[in-house]
């Protein structure tokens, strides 16, 4: 296949374009362009130089084209000469494309002028050659050379794709009533013309509905090695295995398009300017010079603490520093010598060791082009490993000085086609291995195995309602998509606005949000078997959460039948002095079980003090995670229960304490950490019972 393309969309223009049929609110032109804009924004996209787009407007109120002496050439305009489509002629077309004052135009003389504008271009070269015709056939056409033009679109390889406004299409199932004699003439012999040339014909309704359908990107094969494919060292064996091989990517990431970074241009004065800056490549990053944008330019600066600097810091050239690498909350340096110490000297190659999952990309790897040796000792290894349904695990360097991968080769074979498909194997530190107790089985505390009749094992009725939902469920018949949503509707939005850039980002098409939700009629289908599983599985609905003090009132009935809380309201239940060594928890059941402020101002006070006790016997910061998960918990609490003031007093005694030293020593460094954590007080968005602003709270923890 080609890389190189030439199209030229040859758009009517004429004065029935600006009529607005069945039932549709935009006219026939802006309809029908929906279709080119879409095609002509993606090869914008794509940036591809040697993808070339022209424009010809038929129908137009004046003729510019470079057989306008000829007869039946009136009308007919050159939009866009063939060339590399860029943002600025993107913007430039969209201006001209309007609706004209006359209905002359001949759509089938503009095709030969679109014929002539390729051959121009791509002489014999090899080319994707294609002609797309966008038209509502209401303008006379001059059908007597049909059979030539046919001939030389085939000698040509032109491709031609006629879309009609309102066409007749069986296929689709369209059919415009009470046409008019000349539309319905055109179309006879627009059909007649793609069926001798070979081309494609079909109604512009179509084309627009397949707009919102992912595209699949054809990409060309990328070589990523081309080297042996050695099993053993062929330097040090005799008998050890080389064959001469090529890799490539089977599958491959599509990547989200990236975003770049432009400002307003602005001119020494400070106004909007209209004018171009000149800029580097590299600092444009692939953006196209406009009259309104200009690339962002960085500029960083380097920093170190020097108490004898201005402000306490001084600048420093980057070359005067040295990589650090973090190390808990150490910052360990290595100089360039010793961090070339670490790096593994590879040589470029592909060895097969003497077994994991799939971690990434998939590779291919085929025998070296025009090599029947190597085909031949390529088909036996892969031959070898199907019959002894083996794979191997190798090791690849793409190329020298290249970090190593371990890889799993596994045996493909078709009629007429044999490779090794590879994926990468994960080193020891990707492995993650978690334990969990068995499904089908419980052991208990004595060893003794229990498969059935226990309450965390589901019994036969269960599982047979489980597995009918889970078959009523099953979405594999449904339609799957080759390209993501989430990438399709990016280059959606993009396409979109390059093209309309004042109009609202368009709704995301039906075709992406069934992704989203599974499908209506298989939810439907469904019910009951869902029905089923929730009476077998004896699902009830949990209870919501009580989530401030004014609620404990009104808590629902617990499902069990045993209120606790009730039970812990008792006099004689309740707890009188919080445990140090379980404080969080007696903590937060003494304010569940506070009736009045008092009670709730008792256990602020014992936690208070048990955080202070924390910090004291700290040996240095050991203790400081524990006492700043006890700050946490009383600070949550009290805005839960609406106690905001019981907790601000505390920390603020609290900060007083600390940063006068009265907890054994200088422990200032605590403050920083409660100060990242932001426990700070309690202001008025956290709790409207507060009466602490924000901006008083963060005056709190900067001072």
């Amino acid at each position: 296949m080609a890389d190189k393309e030439a199209t030229v969309y040859i758009v009517d223009m004429g004065s029935s374009m600006a009529d607005c049929h069945n039932g549709r609110i935009e006219s026939n032109l802006d309809w029908g362009m929906r279709y080119v804009w879409d095609r002509i924004s993606t090869t914008v996209a794509a940036s591809r130089k040697t993808w070339n787009v022209g424009v010809v407007g038929v129908g137009t109120d004046e003729t510019d084209n470079p057989l306008e002496e000829g007869e039946g050439y009136e009308h007919i305009s050159v939009l866009q000469e063939l060339g590399p489509m860029t943002m600025s002629s993107l913007g430039a077309l969209r201006d001209r494309v309007k609706t004209s004052d006359t209905q002359i135009g001949d759509c089938i003389s503009a095709v030969v002028l679109a014929i002539e504008m390729i051959e121009k271009l791509t002489k014999k070269l090899k080319y994707n050659r294609r002609i797309i015709l966008v038209t509502d056939g209401e303008a006379p056409m001059d059908s007597s050379d049909i059979d030539d033009i046919a001939e030389k679109l085939k000698r040509s390889a032109i491709q031609l794709i006629v879309l009609g406004v309102d066409f007749d299409d069986a296929d689709f199932g369209f059919k415009e009533e009470d046409k008019s004699s000349i539309k319905e003439q055109n179309e006879e012999t627009l059909r007649e013309l793609v069926e001798k040339c070979d081309g494609m014909y079909g109604t512009m309704a179509e084309a627009i509905a397949e707009l919102e359908t992912p595209r699949i990107k054809t990409v060309k094969p990328y070589k990523t090695y081309d080297g042996l494919l050695t099993l053993g060292d062929p330097n040090v064996h005799e008998d050890a295995m080389a064959i001469n091989v090529e890799r490539y990517f089977k599958t491959h990431k599509a990547a989200v398009p990236p975003a770049s970074r432009v400002v307003m241009k602005t001119d020494s004065n400070g106004d909007a300017s209209g004018t171009m800056e000149n800029a580097d490549d590299d600092e444009m990053q692939g953006v196209e010079p406009t009259p309104s944008f200009s690339a962002v330019k960085d500029a960083r600066t380097y920093k170190v603490i020097d108490p004898k600097a201005i402000g306490g810091k001084r600048d420093v050239d980057f070359a005067e520093l040295a990589k650090g690498y973090e190390y808990g909350r150490t910052a360990v340096h290595i100089s360039e010598s010793e961090f070339n110490i670490t790096k593994i000297e590879t040589v470029k190659c592909f060895s097969i060791y003497e077994p994991f999952l799939n971690m990434g990309e998939t590779g291919m790897t085929i025998a070296q082009k025009f090599n029947d040796a190597a085909a031949l000792k390529l088909s036996s290894l892969i031959h070898s490993l199907h019959e002894l349904e083996s794979y191997a695990v190798a090791r690849i360097v793409i190329k020298d000085g290249k970090e190593p991968a371990l890889i799993l080769l596994a045996p493909h074979i078709e009629p007429d086609f044999e490779c090794l498909y590879d994926v990468p194997l994960p080193f020891a530190e990707d492995v993650r291995n978690y334990p969990f107790p068995p499904l089908d089985k419980v052991i208990t505390v004595h060893g003794n195995t229990i498969t059935e009749n226990h309450r965390n094992l589901p019994s036969k009725e269960l599982q047979d309602a489980m597995n009918d939902y889970v078959d009523a469920m099953d979405i594999s018949s449904w339609e799957m998509d080759d390209e993501g949503p989430a990438l399709h509707r990016i280059n959606q939005v993009v396409r979109h606005r390059a093209t309309y850039p004042n109009e609202p980002i368009p709704p995301v098409a039906a075709i992406l949000l069934k992704y989203a939700n599974p499908p209506e009629d298989l939810v439907a289908r469904a019910k009951s078997d869902l029905e089923d599983l929730i009476d077998k599985a004896s699902v009830k609905k949990v209870p919501p959460k009580a989530t401030a003090k004014k609620d404990k009132g009104e808590k629902p009935k617990p499902i069990s039948g045993l209120d606790i809380d009730a039970l812990l309201r008792q006099p004689e239940n309740k707890r009188v002095t919080i445990d140090p060594n379980k404080a969080i928890s007696d903590f937060k059941q003494k304010m569940e079980a506070s009736d009045d402020h008092a009670e709730a101002e008792d256990a602020i006070k014992q936690m208070g003090a048990i955080i202070r006790d924390i910090i004291t016997k700290s040996f240095g910061d050991q203790d400081y995670e524990r006492a700043i998960e006890h700050i946490g918990v009383m600070r949550d609490t009290a805005i839960e229960f609406e106690y905001p003031d019981l907790f601000n007093s505390f920390i603020k005694d609290f900060k007083g304490r600390l940063l006068s030293g009265e907890f054994n020593g200088d422990r200032r460094v605590l403050w920083w950490n409660i100060k990242r954590f932001k426990l700070g007080l309690i202001d008025s968005k956290a709790s409207e019972q507060s009466k602490v602003t924000a901006e008083e709270a963060a005056e709190f923890l900067k001072k």
